[in-house]
């Protein structure tokens, strides 16, 4: 199983030049995908809708969009008013049949300086050779450690309460003549997860220390409940960004593959492709057995 983690800066390249198509021939081969920066109906992508035009491409996946940051983009012809949302967020592709997903809003803070918006963690049930398995895609704020953090305790409290709260239903349809879950069965919510996004942090951060239970007075120690980096499970130190910050060239790790204990020995490989640039970010990919 191929599963990739890719910030597709809106289908901007690192060259600068706009080319969706680029983004969707990175992701065709994979066999989950989870995209951040996905947008619908703004002026710098020609008022493209995203998630459509990647569904188009890739005729062979499954997909959810969940957008966090949402504005009217609506227009009015003659007495008509055309209905337009203007989003940004997160999405998942899938080979195999999302069974249901839902979208958490990530806590944030109101601020002057610098422009803030609201972040997402799409979470979506997919059944996979693996078994099945709640997949996010996550795009923790980058304005700084403390809202990262508080982000990161809303998930972790969420992972938490999985097996009390199920999934987006549950019990016995008391109205069947009106419905509701359309025959099916109280669908599973199984604790095993796989974290994947742009965490906005590096390794060896205090933000990262949270996630996999890393203990900052202990070097090597960790607390019981921390998700697992596969990454450096695998041994395999990579970067997935390049910025030039003060003068010098940087080269950061901060798009993540976060995993429960369970999936642990299904890890196989890691790896990233420096040379792409479709995207200011590089496609991280990990392989399960």
């Amino acid at each position: 199983m191929k599963v990739l983690s890719y910030n597709i800066q809106y289908g901007f390249g690192a060259d600068g030049r706009y080319d969706l198509a680029r983004v969707a021939r990175v992701i065709d081969g994979a066999d989950i995908v989870a995209l951040q920066e996905v947008e619908r109906h703004w002026s710098r992508t020609g008022y493209d809708d995203q998630p459509a035009l990647l569904q188009q491409m890739l005729p062979g996946y499954y997909t959810v969009y969940g957008p966090a940051f949402d504005m009217d983009a609506s227009t009015r012809e003659g007495g008509r008013v055309i209905n337009r949302r203007r989003q940004f967020g997160t999405m998942i592709l899938s080979r195999w049949p999302i069974r249901w997903s839902r979208l958490h809003l990530l806590p944030m803070r109101r601020m002057l300086q610098p422009l803030n918006t609201q972040n997402p963690a799409l979470e979506a049930m997919i059944d996979t050779p693996l078994g099945p398995l709640r997949v996010f895609s996550i795009h923790l704020a980058h304005v700084g450690v403390e809202e990262r953090l508080e982000q990161i305790a809303f998930l972790q409290a969420h992972h938490a309460r999985s097996g009390i709260e199920g999934g987006p239903w549950s019990g016995t349809d008391d109205e069947p003549a009106r419905n509701w879950t359309e025959g099916q069965a109280e669908p599973a919510c199984p604790q095993t997860a796989i974290w994947l996004g742009d965490f906005n942090c590096e390794p060896g951060s205090v933000e990262h220390g949270r996630i996999t239970g890393a203990s900052p007075y202990h070097p090597g120690a960790r607390y019981a409940g921390g998700f697992t980096d596969a990454v450096a499970h695998l041994g395999h130190p990579l970067h997935t960004h390049e910025k030039i910050i003060a003068g010098t060239r940087r080269l950061r790790q901060l798009d993540h593959c976060f995993v429960t204990g369970d999936l642990v020995p299904a890890l196989r490989a890691a790896r990233v492709d420096n040379a792409e640039i479709a995207s200011d970010h590089h496609p991280l990919w990990i392989d399960f057995a």
